[in-house]
Parts: structure tokens; sequence; C-alpha cells
């Protein structure tokens, strides 16, 4: 990953926060808590899905650069959701947690240098390792499509 390229995901990463906390203010709680089908995620589930990885990109980045050998641990984002009390959250509250973490991990990503972006850790799911850029390219990525989804539920829950 380039300089240019680096600092391009980074900037994305940095506005997805702000893009999001705008799409969901003000929304009513029965728009928060529509489900276009069973077993599909509402709004409110959604934002704690992005609080929640918000906090696994954190810890992924920081075993990669800090542990020697770094095992990732898999999660199956369903049961995070059906078992993490996500339709019981705050909506206001996982935006500002979203926020604050994201804030603190592109802090940390700003002080890296060129060869830390090449450290990694061992994937089981993937079964090959995964570099703290292709990490930082996921955040940059991972948002949008959540921002076009709620889009879509804000649309079909009118």
């Amino acid at each position: 990953m380039t300089e240019a390229e680096f600092k391009s995901h980074l900037d994305l990463a940095e506005k997805s926060p702000k893009q999001i906390a705008a799409a969901v203010s003000g929304l009513p709680d029965k728009t928060l808590r529509y489900k276009p089908a069973p077993g599909k995620w509402c709004i409110l589930e959604i934002l704690a899905h992005l609080a929640d990885i918000e906090i696994l990109y954190a810890y992924r980045m920081r075993q990669m650069l800090a542990d020697e050998k770094p095992v990732i641990a898999p999660i199956d984002q369903d049961a995070w959701a059906r078992n993490l009390g996500y339709m019981e959250s705050s909506p206001m509250e996982l935006v500002a947690l979203y926020g604050l973490n994201r804030h603190a991990n592109l802090q940390l990503l700003r002080r890296l240098k060129a060869a830390d972006l090449e450290k990694s850790a061992y994937h089981p799911e993937k079964k090959n390792q995964v570099t703290v850029a292709e990490i930082v390219q996921m955040m940059s990525k991972h948002d949008p499509n959540h921002l076009e989804q709620i889009e879509k539920l804000k649309q079909q829950a009118r």
C-alpha cells in the first residue's frame, strides 16, 4: 500500500462516523427497529455492529502491532447481534462509541511507520496472514456498505 493509498483509506475511515451519525440523527424508534425480513438486521443492530466492529479492529490491529505471532479470534457477527443486547442499546450511545473508537484507531494508525502496515496476524477463517494494511482497507470499505444499508432501510420503513 502506498502512502497516498494509506492516507486515502484513513480519510475515508475518518468521514464514516459523521456520515452514519447524520444518517440516523432524529430517526424515530420505529424506523431504527424496522426489519425488512426475519433474520435481517435493523438500523439499531447495524449501529451496534459498527460500534463492536470498531472495538474488534482496535484489538486486532494492536495484536498485529505489538504481539509475537498473533492469531485473530474469529467472530460470528449474527451471534453477537443476538447475544449482546443490540436491540436494547441506545442508538446515540452506539454512534458515540463508534465515533470515539474510530478516532482512537485513526490516531494510532497515523503514528505508524510504513513497515508497521505489513505487520500481520494469522486469520483462521481465511487460513492466511492478514496485515494492518488490509485491516485499514477493510475499515474504509466496511462502513459505506452499512451506510447504504441504513439508507435503504430508512426508505423501506416509510
